[in-house]
């Protein structure tokens, strides 16, 4: 006859509640996150997963390697529940907080330099896009960048305005100085 302690019926129930605490965090990362990437982690080594982690963390991202049941669970939970469709194989989680683009970027310049880590998907503003949208995101120029631009292209016309308007004021002042002195002479 054999005995059981109490830490062996005591394991389930830690397994599990480890469990509702893994979905309870990334629940909350998911909610918090910007954009998250989807990555194969396959064929990585724990120094170039570990590199990896450091990259992403200097740029503020989080990488989490999660069961997908478990990020399933997590989306349902922080109601994006159509990201569960692309958690499929082993999957790691770039999460995002600032910049859209930025997860994607670097995500993107690691695989073109390694062949490792392929994005597989992604969730943008609560929006699933296809590995070929995260190639997308990822040529985005900076935030500062667009803006920029924005403000150009919202300034021209107002530039040319104020030229044509400045020209039709110059046109007139002239013209009125003009007839001042014609009725002087007259």
């Amino acid at each position: 006859m054999s005995s059981v302690s109490a830490g062996d019926v005591d394991a389930p129930m830690r397994a599990g509640s480890r469990k509702v605490e893994s979905v309870e965090k990334l629940t909350g990362q998911l909610s918090r996150a910007t954009s998250a990437i989807v990555t194969d982690y396959r064929g990585l080594t724990v120094a170039q997963l570990s590199e990896l982690r450091g990259r992403l963390r200097a740029e503020s991202i989080e990488y989490v390697v999660v069961k997908n049941t478990l990020a399933r669970r997590a989306a349902q939970a922080a109601g994006i529940g159509q990201f569960s469709s692309v958690l499929v194989g082993p999957v790691g989680l770039a999460l995002g907080y600032g910049d859209l683009a930025t997860p994607a970027k670097v995500l993107t310049e690691y695989f073109r330099v390694n062949r490792r880590l392929p994005a597989v998907a992604g969730l943008v503003e609560g929006r699933v896009i296809d590995a070929d949208g995260v190639r997308q995101l990822s040529e985005l120029p900076p935030r500062e960048a667009l803006l920029a631009q924005l403000a150009g292209t919202l300034q021209s016309p107002l530039t040319h305005l104020a030229g044509a308007l400045q020209s039709i004021l110059s046109t007139f002042a002239a013209t009125l100085d003009a007839y001042r002195e014609k009725l002087e002479a007259a």
